[in-house]
């Protein structure tokens, strides 16, 4: 990265800094929710499960899932494993996932 330099020689960083990402296509939207088999993908932070009980809740209201299954990440902190998203996406028609702070 390269400073700006200012007129009293200091040297600024811009912190912003650059990321660059593929683009991935998008997967089609389902038309609706009734009965399909939701994965739930629980980030293990405080109220995360909380959160996405109650979503699935609201959502249950509207269009009844045929089953609800739940999954745990390892650690808040890391991306969820590539093997975890696969069995998601064998197991489930549609799945959720949130951050509960």
């Amino acid at each position: 990265m390269t400073p700006a330099i200012l007129g009293t020689g200091q040297a600024v960083y811009d912190p912003r800094g650059a990321v660059g990402a593929e683009p991935r296509p998008v997967s089609p939207r389902v038309k609706s929710l009734a009965g399909l088999r939701l994965g739930v993908l629980d980030n293990t932070k405080w109220n995360g499960r909380r959160l996405l009980e109650k979503t699935v809740a609201l959502l249950q209201q509207e269009a009844p899932f045929a089953e609800v299954r739940y999954y745990k990440k390892e650690s808040f902190s890391r991306n969820a494993d590539p093997a975890l998203i696969g069995r998601i996406a064998r197991e489930c028609e549609a799945a959720v996932t949130a951050i509960g702070d």
